[in-house]
């Protein structure tokens, strides 16, 4: 080879070797916290780490799974994590109420999954027929948000409460009671140790209009990193397509390892509820891609809940609950029809 030609190779290889390290050291250190376990819910951030797609949007990001006995909330807020994962619109009015410094940058499902489940056979059919149950297996926390829900809009009492301590036991041996659940996990496991099905009524087809599985953010890195919020949030979007309408080996295995309680079977059965409700992907998400929020909605579901006397009219400044600018792009729609096919 031509010296002065081996020379400009080597400077050319050179050149991209710097041009390389530069993109590497340019990825973006991020932390996600979850507020639970690892399982099929978080599928598509989990992808996002899996297949790439984060450092394709030049992220390095650590997802930080929550559980029983932990609370990453505060983290957000303290400046521990860059973004949280929430579970519906209540915790968002709750920090602007508060006066604490967070804004919702997407909404990753368009229903939220909490659902009540009855015994089948027992006249629990339709959704009005289950205020009639005797005994409601209720947590705390659903005792005092989305219970009040219920009685003021559909007429459920209180004499049937009684707490749900995440044990099926009680449920499983009361065949005329009813309980809350994930309409995406719970109804896995009563088949898995009732051997039955349950039935299963989903809130949100019922006028329970929150979103769930939200991103927040704090309100400075909204306003001075956007296009680092942008990224993550697109990031985010075109795993969640991936996860629900591609190849999810991968993530599967992440989450496995991360809680290894879950099994495959059910991690695959809980991706088919996700889809056969339309958790994530279904209205305002077909028009405007995964992730997709309106004001009206959320203003909407804020009016439920003053009616069902949890806040007082005009208490949350939903200005400050959510911002618009990083949401309904048709993120992943070309994507999705690919993988759809």
């Amino acid at each position: 080879m031509n010296p002065n030609r081996r020379i400009a190779v080597i400077n050319a290889l050179g050149l991209a070797c710097a041009f390389a390290s530069t993109a590497a050291l340019a990825q973006d250190k991020v932390v996600f916290a979850t507020n639970w376990k690892a399982q099929a819910a978080h599928g598509g951030f989990y992808q996002a780490v899996a297949d790439g797609t984060y450092k394709k949007y030049g992220l390095d990001v650590t997802i930080q799974q929550g559980g029983p006995q932990v609370n990453n909330r505060p983290l957000l807020p303290a400046g521990r994590i860059d973004f949280l994962m929430t579970g519906n619109l209540l915790h968002s009015f709750d920090n602007v109420k508060n006066g604490v410094p967070t804004v919702v940058v997407a909404a990753m499902f368009q229903k939220d999954p909490q659902a009540l489940i009855a015994h089948p056979g027992q006249g629990y059919e339709t959704f009005e027929s289950l205020k009639k149950a005797p005994v409601a297996l209720i947590a705390k926390d659903g005792q005092f948000s989305w219970w009040q829900w219920l009685k003021v809009t559909h007429g459920f009492k209180d004499e049937a409460l009684k707490p749900y301590n995440y044990n099926l036991g009680p449920f499983l041996a009361t065949p005329k009671a009813i309980q809350q659940g994930y309409s995406v996990a719970e109804p896995i496991y009563v088949e898995k140790q009732g051997k039955f099905k349950p039935v299963v009524h989903l809130l949100a087809d019922h006028g329970f209009s929150t979103y769930s599985t939200l991103i927040e953010a704090r309100a400075e890195t909204v306003k001075n990193k956007p296009d680092f919020v942008q990224r993550f949030v697109d990031a985010s979007t075109v795993g969640w397509v991936n996860y629900l309408y591609g190849e999810r080996t991968a993530a599967n295995a992440m989450m496995m390892k991360d809680n290894p309680e879950m099994t495959l079977d059910e991690v695959e059965t809980s991706v088919a509820l996700m889809k056969q409700q339309g958790v994530v992907d279904s209205g305002e998400s077909l028009k405007n891609g995964i992730g997709a929020m309106s004001e009206a909605r959320v203003k909407d579901f804020y009016e439920q809940m003053v009616k069902a006397g949890l806040y007082k009219p005009g208490e949350v400044d939903l200005a400050r609950v959510a911002t618009y600018q990083f949401v309904n792009k048709h993120v992943g729609a070309d994507l999705k029809a690919k993988l759809a096919k």
